[in-house]
């Protein structure tokens, strides 16, 4: 029976979620397996894996064979690093504190990478906002400058008419008293 370590695919459609699982190889994908090791998430930013170190490791030592996915996501866990050095001590090449030390190097070196990426991430979010947020304050400045500019056209239109009104009134009030004397003189003269 060839086992394989592989991934079983969940979630709807457009967003994946996998389990990572032990299964026959001649098992449908999604179908029946001996036994489920993690989950694996690509949605997120950085993709989230969480992974049973322990009995991955166990399934590799027994002879399962990894797809290339899981291959990739045990290899970013160090499973498969493990495993190596596994192998150096079984060979008698260095001994177990050797082992321990060499894998718990490379496990700092792997957390620093991560948290690198991570901050990368969250500073590319944090340039991407500012900059949407310095395009939404240009287009707010600018929109509010298009509306006092309204405003202003407005009062001086609206100033305007009521100069022309004044200006109307009084017409009319200096014909009305002009045509008074004017029937006046015309009465007088008679």
């Amino acid at each position: 029976m060839p086992v394989k370590i592989r991934l079983a695919r969940h979630g709807r459609k457009a967003r994946p979620f996998y389990h990572i699982v032990v299964a026959d190889g001649r098992a449908p994908r999604d179908g029946k397996y001996i036994e489920r090791i993690g989950s694996y998430n690509p949605v997120t930013n950085p993709a989230t894996i969480d992974l049973d170190f322990d009995k991955a490791l166990e399934w590799l030592i027994k002879g399962a064979q990894p797809t290339d996915t899981a291959r990739a996501i045990l290899s970013y866990e160090g499973v498969m690093y493990k495993k190596h050095l596994l192998g150096g001590v079984s060979k008698g090449a260095f001994d177990e504190k050797v082992m321990e030390t060499k894998f718990e190097a490379w496990k700092q070196e792997k957390a620093a990478k991560i948290q690198d990426n991570k901050n990368s991430i969250n500073k590319a979010d944090k340039d991407a906002s500012d900059v949407k947020l310095a395009a939404e304050k240009e287009v707010n400045e600018a929109r509010i400058a298009e509306v006092q500019k309204k405003i202003e056209e407005e009062n001086k239109a609206a100033e305007e008419a009521a100069k022309e009104a004044d200006a109307a009134k009084a017409e009319e009030a200096a014909t009305e008293v002009e045509e008074p004397t004017a029937e006046a003189e015309e009465k007088s003269a008679e």
